[in-house]
C-alpha cells in the first residue's frame, strides 16, 4: 500500500507533477488528485493505484512499506517522524490539507 505521502514525495524526487504523474500511469488528474489528498493511506480503484505504482517503479521510484528494508542499496529518503505537522512551522500548512494544492 502506498500512502499520499509517499506519492507527493515521489512526485517531487522525480521532479513532475500531477499531470506528468497522470499521463505516465494513464489515469486522470483527477484520480491524481484524489490520491494525494487521502489521509494516510491511498484509497481508490485498485486498477488506478497499480497502475500509478507501477508508473512510479518504472521512472526510478522504489516505494518502501513501513519497517522494510531497502536491499539494493544505494541512497534513500525515509520519513523518520509519522506526525508531519508537528515539524511544521505554525503558520504553514501539512501537506495534504484541505486549503492546499500540490501542483
Amino acid at each position: 500500500m502506498i500512502t499520499s505521502a509517499q506519492l507527493r514525495a515521489a512526485r517531487a524526487m522525480l521532479g513532475i507533477d500531477q499531470k506528468d504523474l497522470a499521463e505516465l500511469s494513464g489515469v486522470s488528474i483527477a484520480t491524481i488528485q484524489r490520491m494525494e489528498s487521502s489521509e494516510g493511506n491511498v484509497r481508490g480503484v485498485v486498477e488506478s493505484l497499480t497502475r500509478v505504482v507501477e508508473a512510479l517503479n518504472r521512472a526510478g521510484i522504489e516505494l518502501l512499506d513501513e519497517n522494510q528494508r531497502s536491499e539494493r542499496g544505494g541512497r534513500g529518503v525515509r520519513l523518520k517522524v509519522q506526525d508531519v505537522h508537528l515539524m511544521m512551522p505554525e503558520n504553514s500548512l501539512a501537506p495534504g490539507s484541505q486549503s492546499s494544492v500540490v501542483n
